[in-house]
């Protein structure tokens, strides 16, 4: 692997560049979510460590047409593989073709058929967030769900469900957010006011911190009358007020996956349809307690 290296005008330890020869690309619809933008820098740094640069090949909308462009344009790109960043239900279209020519891996909640995918396992995350939730001994657990076109929104909704089926528990119908604290607080506003709801599991921390916001104006304290799970341990979710129970994502390990499997497929020329989940755990903080009864 050929290095270069910058040198510290003051006599510091020189640091390791990546070789812009060898490059990864990285097809992605938006870098606004947390997931997503955590993601790609955890790819980022794994990749500079392997001696490669990131080349960011960015689309406005996730369409058929944009994808299939996209794939078309990585001619011009010079990359050595490419790793997929776009969880929409609009990359599972069966009109996408995916390049054969070039090493791929996906990043996404819904295996694609014949191509190696790593990701988060999110339906582990939503059954640790339910089943601590009941534990606890609350009666059922309601859910804000992220958006429709997800597939991490899907897993999880759906391992929320089938946790408080195997439990025997009543399932609340869901409310539906877009990964916003403003959604969150829109759609917390409507749970505060029920008197039945005492633990909500939200979808990620964002939805969760608006949520808190609504409980607090609804004058409904947090753990003492309700218990709120969040999703991916943000930063701040430690400095939320009470600090915020959640699923933590381990990211940089999902970027370390991401770039070996790549990697091994590059160096070896096969591609293997292989799944790997990277393993969640549970942090619990004050915003989670013991029913009010």
């Amino acid at each position: 692997m050929q290095e270069r290296t910058a040198g510290d005008p003051c006599g510091g330890t020189a640091v390791v560049l990546p070789d812009p020869a060898r490059s990864i690309g990285v097809l992605t619809s938006t870098l606004a979510t947390l997931g997503n933008s955590r993601t790609l820098d955890a790819i980022a740094r794994s990749a500079a460590a392997e001696g490669y640069a990131i080349k960011l090949m960015p689309l406005g909308r996730p369409t058929r047409d944009g994808v299939t462009d996209a794939f078309r344009e990585l001619r011009n790109h010079d990359v050595d593989g490419l790793v997929v960043l776009v969880e929409e239900y609009d990359l599972d279209w069966p009109g996408i073709v995916f390049p054969q020519a070039i090493p791929v891996v996906v990043v996404d909640s819904n295996a694609r058929a014949g191509y190696p995918t790593v990701d988060t396992d999110q339906a582990q995350g939503a059954v640790l967030a339910t089943e601590h939730l009941l534990k606890l001994g609350h009666e059922t657990v309601w859910h804000i769900a992220g958006p429709t076109d997800s597939f991490a929104a899907e897993h999880r909704q759906r391992a929320w469900r089938q946790t408080l089926t195997r439990f025997d528990r009543t399932v609340p119908l869901p409310v539906v957010g877009d990964w916003t604290a403003e959604s969150g607080y829109t759609l917390g506003r409507v749970l505060a006011h029920d008197p039945a709801v005492t633990a909500v599991f939200a979808a990620n921390d964002q939805m969760a911190l608006g949520l808190l916001r609504a409980l607090h104006e609804a004058g409904r304290s947090v753990p003492g009358e309700v218990s709120v799970v969040g999703f991916d341990d943000m930063v701040e979710a430690a400095s939320f007020w009470p600090p915020l129970t959640t699923v933590r994502q381990s990211f940089a390990e999902l970027g370390r996956q991401v770039v070996r499997t790549l990697l091994d497929e590059v160096r070896s020329g096969a591609r293997a349809a292989t799944l790997e989940r990277v393993p969640v755990s549970l942090v619990v903080r004050g915003s989670t307690g013991r029913p009010p009864w």
